[in-house]
């Protein structure tokens, strides 16, 4: 069994899972496999991330990008280098600006290391990060699936997932998280992978309603 996923076993996974799961097969046989979603492990990343949280992808990669024309380079040392006001400027609001700066504190204090998160357990990387302020189980759920490449999360706070499972799987609107995390089991130890599958579904029925 893979703990983690990468471009040499990510299909192989997705066969495993569909091979296990009628629904899951159905997405690959409708839209194909999904991409294998990535982003390096860096400070710039979680920021993208915090920015992404209750948000649309579009706003959020707006935002970033504007502190990318703002700043030479997205690192701890440059963010605490802005104010308020520059923030704001860059699409982030108070409560966003209040999360980024508790960040860059955490990793040039030492409070947190990324690199070290690449050897540690997933719960380990969890307690640390739920620890900041701003950061929730969502933020970490994403950093665990898209940058760690851990193989086994289901993000639970995640709507698109939510909808996704409820529309492949006919599960009842009124559904509690408790019975879907229950329901996702059956994907262990590869829950990360089979929401990647969610995902496609989700994004594929959008495009083609469009």
């Amino acid at each position: 069994m893979f703990t983690s996923f990468n471009n040499d076993n990510f299909q192989q996974i997705c066969d495993h899972l569909a091979a296990t799961d009628a629904d899951l097969a159905q997405i690959i046989n409708n839209y194909g496999y999904p991409p294998l979603w990535s982003r390096p492990n860096t400070f710039e990343s979680l920021v993208h991330i915090i920015l992404e949280q209750q948000v649309s992808l579009a706003s959020a990669l707006s935002a970033l990008n504007k502190l990318k024309e703002a700043i030479s380079e997205i690192t701890p040392g440059c963010v605490l280098l802005l104010t308020d006001e520059e923030l704001k400027a860059c699409y982030f609001s108070r409560q966003k600006t209040a999360y980024v700066r508790y960040l860059p504190e955490a990793i040039l204090s030492g409070q947190i290391n990324l690199e070290a998160f690449e050897h540690q357990s997933d719960n380990e990387v969890h307690a640390q990060l739920t620890a900041l302020k701003g950061i929730g189980n969502w933020t970490v759920d994403v950093y665990l699936m898209f940058v760690l490449h851990r193989a086994d999360i289901f993000p639970i706070g995640d709507l698109a997932a939510v909808q996704s499972m409820k529309k492949v799987k006919r599960l009842p609107a009124g559904i509690s998280r408790d019975e879907m995390i229950l329901l996702a089991q059956q994907w262990q130890p590869y829950r990360t992978v089979a929401t990647m599958l969610l995902w496609h579904d989700y994004l594929s029925r959008r495009k083609n309603s469009v």
